[in-house]
């Protein structure tokens, strides 16, 4: 136990003898005395693990205890920490430190935390000890979910922790260390890329390792942000932060909009409703905003309100504030006010004082740390044997509870400066609410199962797509290779899910079930006529959006044009009856195949490359129309722009379930369709030795089909450029004629632009003239508005990671602009410079197409014109969750913006190619049974049915930012052919009922994401 007045030796437990205490109190200041009282023992978890036990009197101010902490560290920038702990409604609370600890109702059931309270927007920490302490934060915050980032900067940080604990990379003891030391839960699926980061850092000590650990996590999106979970006006839930910059609003893991302090008027709470008072907009005269959202109960909302106090204070103003005068009759409103030194008081006392720089010995680290030590000094800091150690007991045996609350997610603030006049101070909480206007956050993506963050998580900052970091493996039915330890995020809400990915309504499949299944075929060439037949189904469902529902829906409204009646009926009708034939052919080979008839015993027809070969030459015959899709596509388009009712038409009806992906790329089926015969037959051919009776068939057909594969293929090629010019000027707002003859699109994903004095999150489209450069702008559609362009005529790229400090920075060079942007890591960043690179030396080789802005100054803005228009972006868009009914939420543009990666038009054209539907058995992360879905695999997305007969979609799943990898033996899925799906704490395992199907589910899924 210690007692008071023994806290004259400092850091006893962290190894530090007693003539090198150092005092952190300012000059001629002492402890303050105990008051008489009883004596209460109180538990303090400091952020290294250890519970120290302090003896002190219950009547004494709780900046007392926060006083003997401070001390006992040898802390002198203690005011970014703070003590927490869980009151006896089991709400996180800090202990407010001008109250007395009576406050702590059971002192001797509660453990208090000693963790970060305010988490600076740069590294202003001077003290090692402080950036050590952080550090240990930083470490706490990864190993339970809360910072959460991308497997680039996941590795990074790990290294660097790593370096930190043993030092320079050695390959076993490395190895065995992090066998030992989890410091992220996907840690094993990245133990390569961690060793190859910690190769780099030879010769880096602790302190170095520290520093750039916190030069990194702080410009993660996650960094320092604790969510508080609340709901708006219309009952969406929602999240509320607090961060140097001011105030912040998420929708699951993703940010979706920010109040800066120089904008928010007041801060105040009525019950359980938590108001936020903006200050009048200069552009409307007297207009004024007061946001209304409501959390789980009053003490949530007072327990928010007091951190929004201290933040404020302790970033933006100059000193502590004074305490107000007692009113002599009536007192009104809360007496709350922060307490201690502000950031810039901590800063000048440190910078004026002159610390002696006492060593300190980390824990798990070989390396005693301090400043300017010599060999005496390390001999002499270690602690005497009759030095007696602090009394310390262990977390694990002690607060249960209090250990669940370390695994909530938490999310980031974004970065601001300067100490500017903020609200006009803590308003009356029991105030009177104003007539509000809420601007409700923007809904991110409906409909689908993800977790962006992440859309950021942010952060949505977007994670890497990898396979175990390495390539494919083919896997034999009994094999489970030893992956990752499963996740242990908790799983919590996301604008992203769906009630099918929920437990609620459950429907389990029961292993009986599977024992008194039919015994079907095991023949590979049974699985891939199996695929045939459930592919065909789908692509029989496609076709019937164009000829039956569109022209349905349109008919009835009497405004599709005759012209573009007569083509599709003319080109599709007759296609969609050929593959209707088509299908009840391969159902019925298939029934006969499996032995629902006495066919099966002559062995006639266990085959199916016969019915392909009289289908191609019944196909070939309707070559001229296939050719022909050109034209309606053209023609739809056309006929658009001349109507507006048309085009009103057209996106009502692409807002319809039946209507899962866009109406184009339903128009292009049929040439799609001609690649995947070309692929099934390809694999019968591979599978079957020549001497087969189906091989010569199956040869066959494959000649024929790649013969229109070849004959067609230009017309695929410049139809499938169309399509997509035509999808993303849906998507764009600023563009006067995207679709023009000659213009090409490339890639399309995210960038961070460089704009001021920091990165801002930009979509750019590459096409082969221009790169154009936009943010999610403010219009019903969710549209991306258009910043600028660059033209590529004359334009130079260089990286200039040296330069700017930022990785995976490059600078584009043009004719009238430079442009400094950074990819989100390495592979994004050669994606870019190759693709862009390749369409300057096209673009020089040719005429210069005309400029695609509708303005042509929106590309000439200044820097600071620029900068200013953002920041105003910053803080007003994606102010309301209507606006995402407009838009779909598969759109590849909204997908690659919430998981910060980019797709090229060969990763299209690779989607087209590797498409798959069938069965599969879907099973949670926490959940036992598995339940049986149709599903379709198509545009980087999963389509979940119930069954192939559903008409439209029940959820969806993006695959963008995915990781596919198989369960680890410790997940405990006794199953064979599993595969799992995980992006950041969404986790979904997937069953298949075959090695081949197994395998071409991971083939399809790994070809588009991975």
């Amino acid at each position: 136990m210690v007692d008071p007045v023994d806290r004259a030796v400092a850091g006893q437990r962290l190894g530090i003898p007693e003539s090198l205490g150092v005092s952190t109190l300012e000059p001629g200041q002492r402890l303050p005395t105990t008051p008489q009282g009883r004596q209460v023992s109180i538990r303090v978890q400091l952020l290294d693990d250890v519970t120290e036990v302090f003896d002190i009197s219950q009547r004494a101010p709780a900046k007392a205890l926060f006083d003997l902490v401070c001390v006992h560290l040898n802390l002198a920038e203690r005011d970014y920490f703070g003590l927490q702990y869980q009151n006896s409604r089991r709400l996180m609370v800090w202990l407010d430190l001008l109250k007395p600890l009576k406050q702590i109702r059971r002192p001797k059931n509660t453990i208090l935390r000693f963790v970060v309270k305010f988490f600076p927007p740069d590294t202003q920490l001077l003290e090692e000890l402080t950036r050590y302490l952080f550090a240990l934060q930083i470490k706490h915050d990864l190993a339970c979910g809360r910072l959460t980032c991308n497997d680039t900067s996941a590795a990074l940080l790990v290294s660097h922790i790593v370096q930190s604990e043993i030092g320079d990379f050695d390959e076993v003891q490395s190895f065995q260390h992090l066998l030992h030391n989890k410091y992220i839960p996907n840690q094993d699926t990245l133990m390569d890329r961690i060793t190859e980061y910690h190769r780099k850092h030879v010769g880096q000590t602790p302190a170095e390792s520290d520093q750039q650990l916190l030069e990194i996590s702080r410009r993660l999106e996650m960094y320092g942000v604790r969510l508080h979970p609340a709901k708006d006006r219309e009952g969406t839930k929602l999240s509320l932060a607090v961060s140097h910059v001011g105030l912040l609003l998420f929708q699951g893991d993703n940010r979706i909009n920010t109040f800066n302090w120089s904008k928010v008027r007041k801060l105040s709470f009525k019950r359980k409703r938590f108001l936020i008072k903006l200050r009048p907009d200069l552009n409307q005269s007297g207009y004024q905003d007061t946001l209304e959202f409501t959390m789980a109960s009053r003490d949530c909302c007072k327990i928010f309100w007091k951190i929004c106090v201290e933040y404020h204070a302790f970033f933006r103003l100059f000193e502590e504030p004074k305490p107000k005068p007692k009113a002599v009759l009536f007192t009104r409103g809360s007496s709350f006010r922060f307490s201690g030194r502000t950031q810039k008081q901590v800063s000048d006392y440190v910078k004026d004082s002159e610390f002696q720089k006492v060593p300190f010995e980390r824990k798990h680290s070989k390396k005693v740390s301090g400043s300017s030590q010599t060999p005496q000094d390390r001999k002499t800091s270690t602690v005497p044997p009759e030095v007696k150690y602090i009394t310390t007991v262990s977390v694990d045996q002690t607060d249960a509870p209090l250990r669940s609350t370390l695994q909530a997610p938490g999310d980031d603030p974004t970065v601001t400066d300067g100490h500017q006049a903020g609200p006009e101070g803590p308003e009356d909480p029991e105030g009177q609410a104003l007539p509000s206007s809420t601007s409700h956050p923007e809904q991110q993506i409906s409909g689908v199962i993800s977790g962006i963050s992440d859309l950021s998580d942010s952060a949505l900052a977007n994670p890497s797509v990898v396979l175990n970091g390495q390539k494919a493996f083919p896997l034999g039915p009994g094999q489970r290779p030893n992956m990752h330890q499963p996740s242990p995020f908790n799983a919590h809400s996301s604008p992203l899910s769906s009630p099918l990915f929920t437990d609620a309504g459950y429907v389990r499949t029961d292993d009986e079930d599977e024992v008194r299944r039919k015994k079907f075929p095991t023949d590979e060439a049974y699985f891939i006529a199996k695929e045939l037949l459930t592919t065909e189904r789908t692509f029989q469902k496609d076709l019937a959006v164009i000829t039956v529902s569109f022209q349905a829906v349109l008919g009835k409204q009497e405004v599709l044009p005759d012209s573009v009646r007569t083509l599709i009926n003319t080109n599709y009708d007759p296609v969609y009856q050929f593959h209707q034939a088509f299908l009840k052919e391969v159902e019925q080979r298939l029934q006969q195949w499996e032995g629902r008839s006495n066919a099966h015993i002559k062995g006639d027809y266990q085959r199916v490359g016969d019915v392909l070969l009289k289908n191609v030459q019944g196909l070939k015959q309707l070559t001229p129309l296939l050719q022909r899709y050109g034209e309606v596509l053209v023609e739809l388009e056309r006929s658009c722009r001349s109507s507006q009712r048309l085009e009103e038409a057209c996106r009502e009806f692409e807002q319809q379930k039946v209507c899962y992906l866009s109406l184009n790329m339903f128009l292009l089926r049929p040439l799609h369709r001609l690649l995947h015969y070309k692929l099934i037959l390809e694999r019968l051919c591979k599978h079957y030795p020549p001497t087969h009776q189906d091989f010569r068939d199956s040869r066959a057909a494959l000649a024929d089909i790649s013969e229109m594969v070849l004959q067609l293929q230009g017309t695929m090629t410049k139809m499938e450029n169309i399509q997509k010019l035509l999808e993303l000027k849906k998507d764009l707002t600023g563009i006067q004629d995207l679709a023009i003859p000659g213009r090409e699109f490339i890639r399309l994903g995210c960038l961070s632009k460089l704009s001021g004095k920091r990165l801002q999150q930009r979509m750019f489209f590459l096409f082969s003239d221009s790169l154009v450069y936009t943010s999610r702008g403010m219009t019903a559609d969710n549209q991306f508005k258009v910043h600028g362009q660059l033209p590529l005529y004359g334009m130079t790229i260089r990286e200039s990671e040296d330069e700017w400090g930022l990785p995976h920075c490059f600078t584009l060079f043009g004719q009238r602009q430079s442009v400094v942007v950074a990819a989100s890591c390495l592979s994004e960043m050669v994606k870019w410079m190759e693709d862009i690179r390749m369409a300057v030396d096209l673009v020089e080789q040719s005429n210069r197409p005309t400029d695609l802005l509708s303005t042509s100054q929106s590309d000439r803005k200044s820097p600071e014109e620029e900068e200013e228009e953002e920041e105003e972006e910053l803080s007003a868009s994606r102010s309301s969750l209507e606006r995402q009914a407009a838009q779909r939420g598969n759109s590849t543009v909204h997908i690659c913006w919430h998981r910060n990666t980019s797709v090229s038009m060969v990763d299209f054209s690779e989607a087209v190619e590797n498409q798959l539907s069938g069965n599969l058995l879907r099973k949670f992360k926490n959940s036992n049974g598995w339940q049986k879905l149709w599903v379709v695999y198509t545009n980087f997305s999963m389509f979940f049915y119930k069954s192939h007969q559903d008409d439209y979609p029940l959820a969806s799943l993006p695959l963008l930012g995915y990781s596919l990898t198989v369960p680890a033996e410790t997940e405990n899925i006794q199953k064979d052919y599993v595969f799992k799906l995980h992006f950041k704490s969404h986790v979904y395992y997937f069953r298949s009922e075959s090695q081949y199907t197994f395998q071409r589910w991971m083939e399809v899924i790994r070809s588009t994401t991975c």
